[in-house]
């Protein structure tokens, strides 16, 4: 176990709780689990939740995860934490003491960061771990009845896993239902009684027709060949659900990494640099702290970009230049500015806001594209570079990389054809994995499925079917 047992966890822990009430934090109830590292393996293969259902992505991301490990290829995180209320992290007993020290600092931040950000508002953090477990245990019920089995039900989890995150992104809007959608068109296309009414409508846009399906363009892809696939069976569109509802606790985290990795950083930096280490405990801090936080050479490391950011943020607040105190007013110090950024931003709008064109210098930020077989530095964040360098960076973040998917019309042509929108925004889709997704949407669709994109300039349609594959362009 270490030089350490659970006693003096717990009086470090208690002495880190009046620090976290110090900083002003506002926390969930926090468990801990210590964990060896086969457990820990265990955990990281099943997304840090103590109960998940089967399926066999689990066990090769577990086999691949231990012989990395077992080959000292990778490493352990120092903890895993999960969004429930009570909070639940899992400490590993191989660890030094300071390294649960600055473990547990760590998760309260996380912690804060979980019960006050907004994305997080939709995700109902008490039932986090029932619902995962609820959702196990009807999996297994499926693969267990003869009449279904395992192979279906993988066949039905492997095209749902790879269409999960085709949802909307912004869980802090309430969606509509479609008879509130054709009710908001059809009160819309009727010119107001009230002159103070507005409707507001794209000169260039089409009269919405309130017969299609959906009667607007619908982001939740899962649930909308639920909802609309008649031939699905119960069973079918359960697992169809499960795979959408666990997606919305994760989406929000994808949205928020740099922030909330940043946010936990900064929080156990505060606490650690207040506790009054011992000497040999405070060496081993800044060797450990630096691990963490270090740039990493031709990546982003979200804990450092997370950090300087947050950091940044408090010096504004309480040392604003002139503009910077016109910029967020005469009355916010740095917590308040704080505070009121981890509650309101999530990683586009963070870095949108925040990271200036002084800290991308700082940071040596670039950006490298493919040229040939090679990938080279295209721009860096100098005088000329440092926008293209951030609009980039703002690209990619969250669920940036994640190229946007709309249902369009589930009746395209006839034949009950899904005709599906690609938002194009300056980047072509990759066609071997455009291929692959539309085949998964075509196993649970059943009829053909055509997406409206564009390649190289050009409209395309790409369509999957009983033929297989094709790219049409569109004239």
């Amino acid at each position: 176990m270490g030089a350490w047992t659970v006693e003096d966890l717990a009086r470090w822990d208690a002495r880190i709780r009046e620090r976290v009430s110090a900083l002003g934090l506002d926390c969930y109830p926090q468990e801990f689990e210590l964990c060896d590292h086969t457990q820990m393996l265990s955990y990281m293969a099943y997304s840090g939740m103590p109960s998940h259902y089967p399926h066999w992505s689990y066990g090769k991301a577990y086999e691949k995860l231990k012989t990395l490990y077992d080959h000292g290829v990778s490493g352990l995180p120092y903890e895993m934490v999960i969004n429930s209320n009570p909070a639940l992290a899992y400490l590993m007993r191989d660890n030094s003491l300071l390294l649960q020290i600055l473990t547990i600092a760590h998760v309260y931040g996380h912690n804060d960061f979980f019960k006050n950000n907004f994305t997080f508002r939709t995700t109902r953090a008490e039932f986090t771990i029932t619902t995962f477990k609820a959702h196990a245990s009807r999996v297994r019920r499926y693969v267990d009845m003869p009449s279904i089995g395992i192979d279906k039900v993988e066949a039905v989890l492997d095209a749902a896993h790879a269409l999960s995150l085709q949802c909307r992104r912004n869980l802090a809007i309430r969606k509509l239902s479609e008879e509130e959608e054709r009710d908001r068109l059809a009160e819309a296309a009727v010119p107001a009684t009230d002159p103070f009414r507005r409707i507001h409508r794209r000169v260039d846009a089409p009269e919405p027709d309130l017969r299609r399906t959906p009667p607007v363009p619908d982001e939740d892809l899962l649930l909308f060949v639920r909802d609309h696939n008649p031939f699905l069976q119960g069973w079918e569109q359960d697992l169809l659900t499960i795979v959408h509802e666990q997606a919305q606790y994760f989406i929000p985290q994808i949205e928020t990494k740099i922030m909330n990795e940043g946010w936990a950083s900064f929080v156990h930096k505060r606490i650690l640099d207040e506790l009054g280490l011992p000497q040999e405990l405070h060496l081993e801090f800044l060797v450990r702290h630096n691990q963490v936080v270090r740039p990493m050479p031709g990546s982003l490391n979200p804990y450092h970009l997370g950090l300087k950011v947050w950091e940044e943020i408090e010096r504004i607040g309480d040392d604003p230049t002139p503009e910077e105190r016109e910029r967020i007013g005469p009355s916010k110090g740095g917590r308040d500015l704080l505070f009121e950024t981890r509650e309101a931003d999530r990683d586009v709008s963070f870095l949108r806001r925040w990271l200036s064109e002084r800290l991308m210098r700082e940071l040596d930020l670039f950006r490298f594209e493919p040229k040939g077989d090679d990938l080279v530095v295209s721009d860096v964040a100098d005088q000329d570079g440092w926008r293209a360098v951030k609009e980039t960076l703002l690209k990619n973040v969250g669920m940036g990389g994640v190229p946007v998917i709309r249902v369009e019309d589930a009746d395209f042509g006839g034949a009950r054809t899904l005709l599906l929108e690609h938002a194009h925004d300056g980047r072509d889709l990759q066609l071997e994995h455009a291929e692959k997704t539309l085949a998964y949407v075509h196993r649970l669709w059943g009829h053909e499925v055509v997406l409206d994109t564009v390649l190289e300039g050009k409209r395309t349609h790409l369509t999957y079917g009983d033929h297989g594959f094709a790219a049409k362009p569109v004239k």
